[in-house]
């Protein structure tokens, strides 16, 4: 199966696109950018230069994923999210003059298997968004997010565990966790942070 890219939007013909791939109206898809297989770009969305984006991923309807940002495998970018590559961002140089490309150095945004990042959020780069982790509508991501954590708010802070369904967990004892929709089990880790599924 092919890739699908609607008639109005702007793929670069140095872009790669997976099997089953579909690029919506008034996309834009930047050169060297390697989209995998089965993913979804929402209308007016647009990936940048050299962008990575794994397989099964969906990039929602205006979402701007700008370079050099990495999306592992099954990652969700809402509507209207923002990743960042600009710790220092000017229009002018001290002397007033218009910057460059060569006045500043890209930082980028790590989103790691099956994380969301929900609709308006915004990552600041350079921040990783931890497997299975949801950063909730409206955050503002100035840290790196844990593994299965709930960040939301501005900035973002962590509020809870959630698993592989995006299911907030519900508390066992002192260190497990356990998902209502599927019965998986989760245990704490030592610095509190990150959790490790039960096997």
């Amino acid at each position: 199966m092919s890739a699908r890219v609607e008639d109005s939007a702007d793929v670069s013909p140095d872009a790669q696109l997976g099997a089953g791939t579909v690029v919506w109206h008034l996309a834009q898809v930047r050169e060297r950018a390697h989209l995998g297989d089965q993913c979804v770009v929402g209308r007016g969305a647009y990936v940048g230069a050299g962008v990575r984006v794994g397989d099964r991923c969906k990039i929602q309807n205006y979402a701007l994923v700008y370079e050099p940002a990495s999306l592992a495998d099954g990652v969700f970018v809402g509507p209207a999210a923002v990743l960042t590559n600009d710790r220092l961002p000017r229009a002018v140089a001290p002397d007033g003059s218009a910057k460059t490309a060569d006045d500043w150095v890209a930082v980028g945004v790590d989103l790691r298997e099956g994380s969301s990042v929900g609709a308006r959020a915004v990552c600041v780069a350079p921040v990783v968004v931890g497997r299975w982790a949801m950063v909730a509508a409206g955050a503002v991501v100035t840290r790196d997010v844990p593994d299965f954590a709930l960040v939301a708010g501005v900035p973002a802070k962590w509020v809870g565990w959630v698993g592989r369904t995006g299911r907030r967990l519900v508390r066992g004892d002192d260190t497990t966790w356990t998902c209502p929709d599927s019965g998986a089990r989760y245990r704490e880790a030592d610095d509190g942070l990150s959790l490790e599924e039960l096997r």
